[in-house]
């Protein structure tokens, strides 16, 4: 399909700088099966869901993956900024780095350097080979949980880029860009439609009898990255680490055959259900990568209602949820919220998708 069919105006003002406070006071649109459109708030979710459907969240935990440093080349010094994407060892990370073209294979990268990451007061690393998507395997000296440590001491909240052009991460960032039920560290984004969740929410979906569920999949700085295909064919997905464990694939399965709705809790929940069902929609355990891309067309299997925050245009999830809804009811959705001044992206309000039956 074509990419430009995904376009839409958005006013520069309609992108949230932080979220809503409390979280499930942010607003929530509600899009029918049939196109129709209700304003509401995220705390009004346990109405809106029936006891017995099912909630699945990502329990993925956001790690401080920027990192700010240098290259060093033939006693020269250059500065580089670097967004870990997925870990590929104990002692190394596939990376966004920028500017891109200053770094070659073989290179030496010296990270942080404020004195309390590792016993040279810097985090170092050997740039490996380069992937078809541009990012970067970094090798680092340190490996395993010490690694970790000195990421978490050197390492900053990679805020997207639609809010780091308008100002930089802070303390309270540390606090907003994660979910109250973060739990799995890997990931470099949040799961933005799990920060609306508080646990007086939680508690009236328990009362309402619905259930909770969790799944991980570290997202990876690739759910940043804008298609510059011209045809959605031709755009490349970056693989995430994804978890089902078999417990939950049972429990998910039986809230089907009940007769529940499973609920995704963000995109990311959604892709990896999708990669863990076969083709009668049964959900499978699953562990390893998904470069799952959903556009329109795509046969859901697994998900019936979908939570999300309002995404960029021309991204890839503003086409996942085109499938799932249809792209012209999308498109209505989004101009509607645009004109009655929902807040978009990762730290913005929400929206209830009942899945087109067409």
């Amino acid at each position: 399909m074509r990419v430009d069919l995904f376009d839409f105006d958005l006013p520069d003002e309609r992108i949230a700088l932080r979220p809503a406070n409390p979280r499930d006071s942010a607003r929530l649109l509600r899009v029918d099966a049939d196109g129709a459109l209700d304003d509401l708030t995220v705390s009004d979710l346990a109405d809106l869901l029936e006891p017995g459907d099912a909630l699945v969240f990502n329990d993925t935990k956001v790690i401080p993956a920027q990192l700010e440093g240098f290259r060093s080349r033939d006693g020269n010094q250059s500065r580089i900024s670097a967004t870990l994407h997925m870990r590929s060892g104990p002692d190394r990370w596939k990376a966004f780095v920028r500017p891109g073209k200053r770094v070659k294979e073989g290179d030496r990268l010296s990270f942080g350097g404020d004195g309390a990451t590792c016993l040279m007061g810097v985090l170092d690393a050997t740039a490996g080979t380069r992937g078809e998507g541009g990012e970067i395997e970094l090798i680092f000296d340190l490996s395993g949980p010490a690694l970790d440590e000195a990421i978490m001491a050197a390492g900053h909240i990679p805020l997207p880029p639609y809010i780091a052009s308008k100002r930089g991460e802070d303390a309270q960032d540390r606090l907003d860009y994660q979910t109250i039920y973060a739990r799995e560290d890997g990931a470099v984004a949040a799961p933005t439609a799990g920060l609306h969740f508080t646990p007086d929410l939680f508690a009236r979906l328990d009362a309402r009898g619905v259930s909770r569920h969790f799944v991980t999949l570290h997202v990876g700085a690739g759910t940043f990255l804008p298609v510059k295909a011209d045809d959605t064919a031709d755009h490349l997905m970056h693989s995430e680490i994804g978890h089902v464990s078999a417990g939950t694939a049972q429990a998910l399965n039986q809230v089907h055959a009940r007769g529940g709705r499973i609920v995704s809790v963000g995109t990311t929940s959604l892709r990896l259900l999708e990669s863990a069902a076969d083709a009668d929609g049964a959900i499978k355990p699953w562990s390893g990568p998904t470069d799952i891309f959903i556009t329109p067309g795509y046969r859901f299997r697994a998900v019936d209602v979908l939570m999300t925050n309002f995404h960029l245009p021309r991204s890839t999830l503003f086409m996942l949820v085109s499938a799932f809804s249809g792209l012209e009811t999308m498109r209505a959705a989004y101009q509607h919220a645009i004109d009655q001044h929902y807040r978009f992206y990762s730290y913005g309000d929400a929206s209830l998708l009942f899945r087109s039956t067409k």
